[in-house]
């Protein structure tokens, strides 16, 4: 079964969550849902569907190009042992894959439509960042040059993403301990979505949550400081083109201003909140003055 077997299998299974979680919001009066923030994730969905069709087309060539010039690959052929491995690998490369999404601001731009949602719901699984479809693959291509097959490491990719559409929900409130300690859970995916000071760019984890305690980006859930959803400063409207393009706008903005190349391409590589001229306004700098 290919990665796009499974994510069309998938994709029924998610719109009927998201059915029942929205009857289920409606009837407890709880406001986890909005008709209009609801098809402006499903807007972001289709339009990153369209524009992923090309960089990934290119990965797959590129990585099959790179399995080629392996010399593992019948050591990591499909197997028990390959496949948990891969998992593992795949986890990683997906938590450097979202952190720098979050530390650089290049790629922030192309992250940050899904960041948007002041709810959190099922939906907001499916409000996906536009532009970053155009760079994600390439942190992937020490997959298939280390010998593990094309096919394997697109399917983990899928089966990484699958899990984490069930982790967008106010539903579940905890997990047991040992599940909570190794596994990105509901309660730490709020913490990753909130715009909260203690909880900004933290929790970056796909499946396993094992990386930010081990890197140093992990937050625990507070229950005096529950998360506010979206961004700090958040956008308007409903429409999904100018969602997916707010994040470049803002950053073509700061780059038209600068007055050197030196200082374009600090904002380009440094985190949102960095400024060329003023206090450094990025989380982690902010959150150290705060003594959080």
């Amino acid at each position: 079964m290919s990665a796009d077997d499974l994510t069309a299998l998938a994709l029924p299974a998610f719109m009927v969550a998201i059915a029942l979680e929205a009857v289920f919001s409606y009837k407890q009066h709880k406001g986890w849902y909005e008709g209009k923030d609801t098809l402006l994730s499903l807007g972001l969905l289709a339009l990153s569907a369209v524009i992923d069709l090309v960089p990934k087309a290119m990965a797959v060539w590129v990585f099959y190009q790179l399995y080629h010039l392996s010399p593992w690959q019948a050591v990591l052929a499909p197997s028990l042992m390959s496949w948990c491995l891969l998992f593992v690998l795949d986890d990683l490369i997906y938590y450097w894959f979202h952190r720098c999404n979050h530390e650089v601001r290049l790629f922030w731009a192309g992250h940050e439509a899904h960041h948007s949602a002041r709810l959190m719901n099922f939906g907001t699984a499916l409000r996906q960042g536009v532009g970053e479809r155009i760079h994600k693959y390439w942190f992937w291509t020490p997959l298939p040059l280390l010998g593990f097959d094309p096919a394997m490491v697109l399917t983990m990719i899928a089966l990484n993403l699958i899990y984490q559409f069930w982790v967008h929900t106010e539903t579940v409130k905890q997990l047991p301990g040992w599940v909570e300690f190794l596994f990105n859970t509901p309660k730490h995916h709020r913490v990753h979505h909130a715009a909260n000071l203690r909880y900004l760019d933290q929790n970056h984890g796909g499946v396993l949550i094992i990386w930010d305690r081990f890197f140093g980006t992990f937050a625990e859930e507070q229950p005096d400081d529950p998360p506010v959803y979206g961004l700090t400063k958040n956008l308007v409207g409903y429409n999904p083109f100018s969602y997916a393009v707010a994040g470049y706008q803002s950053l073509w903005r700061d780059l038209v201003l600068a007055k050197t190349w030196t200082d374009r391409i600090k904002i380009l590589l440094k985190p949102p909140g960095w400024q060329v001229d003023g206090p450094d306004l990025s989380a982690r700098q902010r959150r150290l003055a705060a003594g959080l």
